[in-house]
């Protein structure tokens, strides 16, 4: 058996776990801040397959360094596991190795953190090569901190939430196996994004726009409605992992490519941040993003501090944003809508699932890609045919007149493409104006 065979995924789900969410509230942090943690915890729960019987909320001015819990709250918690039989105990904040086997020794069951449950779900949702190599250098380098602890118990356990992924291996698989595994899938992923590197050379004529957002924000709904693709849509946090282009022709015969990338939330681990550069590139290529926003959530004004933050973390937050509120049918009260209108006077209100105001985005999306456009001149040797036919394939041509010898073009053409086509039109000592 080879070494990728001993960190093959582990597929086996059983029917719903049974868990217990728990959370702190620090002395700085509002109970509500707490609750709607819990919230989004126990949707991850529930995406896993988990089903969540009981929270567990204790205040502390910090996390306790051995048990994360105080000693009193982690009796309480081993009575209510007994009491539920509980399958899982799951922690709203990453929990160190020595908390994890602390906690377990503890309480006799399975004990996984927000990390661990996010990358879980990753990885019962990756689909292509690129995905599924991503996901498991990321939880490779999760684990390998907390090596003792998983095999410990992955000879005991039948799968389920928290052991999916580099697998069920044998006890001799050490930190340097696990090294090395992860050289030769970061070296694969380097290939990945070498050959679709090539493939957007291949398309960098075209304008380029990329779908950004908060998990379940209804990217791949907007982007079926757009494209009239068939892009997977379910109402499920982290349904989409692999980035999907799909070309459409706006106003004017204007071809416009857009990509629909993986969902950001909040506490992203930034295992997955680093793992997902290459499928996170297509943001990067972007002439402009649409940062789409689910109005109809009562927490979307920390949906969109997380997604900027992460844009940040990636380095691309400089780029053009139109923001976008979606599931404005969803929304009750008019009166949100006119105050986030007033605080994102440029933005746009859609329902990406009923169609509404879809013609007033693509509008929109046209007249901010031609804001990013230049109007120039050039004047060609009409012996120039390579370089005027290249100018034709990567400007919109207004113009083209012919005087003797010389041929003047008058176009529009991408600010990004703006200094290497000076720099083509100079090589002819050709004037551009």
């Amino acid at each position: 058996m080879g070494e990728s065979d001993n960190l093959a995924y582990l597929n086996t789900q059983p029917d719903k776990e049974s868990a217990i969410l728990v959370g702190i509230q620090l002395a700085d942090t509002p109970p509500d801040e707490v609750r709607e943690n819990l919230d989004e915890l126990e949707r991850l729960a529930d995406t896993a397959g988990a089903m969540v019987t009981d929270r567990v909320i204790q205040a502390r001015p910090t996390p306790d360094s051995a048990f994360y819990i105080g000693k009193g709250k982690l009796e309480e918690l081993v009575a209510l596991k007994e009491e539920r039989r509980s399958d899982i105990v799951i922690f709203d904040e990453e929990l160190s190795p020595r908390q994890i086997r602390n906690l377990e020794n503890h309480l006799q069951c399975k004990v996984i953190d927000r990390t661990g449950l996010i990358l879980d779900i990753f990885a019962s949702n990756a689909r292509t090569s690129e995905s599924k190599t991503q996901v498991e250098v990321a939880q490779l380098e999760y684990l390998l901190p907390r090596l003792t602890r998983m095999w410990t118990h992955l000879s005991k356990q039948k799968g389920g939430i928290g052991t999916k992924g580099p697998g069920e291996t044998q006890i001799e698989t050490d930190r340097r196996l696990i090294r090395t595994r992860v050289v030769t899938l970061k070296e694969k992923l380097q290939r990945i994004q070498t050959q679709k590197e090539t493939q957007r050379k291949g398309r960098s004529e075209i304008d380029q726009l990329t779908l950004v957002g908060y998990t379940n924000a209804g990217k791949s709904t907007l982007m079926n409605m757009l494209t009239h693709a068939t892009v997977h849509v379910e109402d499920r946090l982290f349904a989409t992992l692999d980035s999907t282009t799909r070309l459409t022709v706006l106003a004017g015969n204007k071809r416009l490519l857009i990509t629909d990338t993986v969902g950001f939330i909040r506490k992203l681990p930034h295992h997955l941040v680093a793992s997902f550069r290459s499928t996170l590139e297509e943001v990067r290529q972007a002439d402009l993003l649409i940062h789409l926003v689910d109005v109809s959530h009562p927490n979307f004004h920390e949906h969109i501090f997380a997604v900027q933050d992460t844009l940040r973390e990636i380095g691309i937050d400089l780029k053009p944003v139109l923001m976008v509120f979606n599931k404005i049918d969803q929304v009750n009260d008019p009166d949100l809508l006119r105050q986030v209108r007033r605080e994102y006077p440029d933005s746009v209100f859609v329902s990406a699932w009923r169609g509404i105001n879809i013609p007033e985005l693509r509008e929109r999306i046209l007249q901010t890609l031609e804001a990013g456009y230049v109007s120039l001149t050039a004047r060609f040797p009409v012996t120039a045919g390579q370089a005027i036919a290249h100018l034709h394939t990567i400007a919109e041509v207004q113009s083209t007149d012919y005087a003797g010898e010389e041929v003047t073009i008058r176009f529009r053409i991408n600010r990004r493409f703006e200094e290497s086509v000076r720099k083509m039109i100079q090589s002819y000592q050709s004037p551009v104006f």
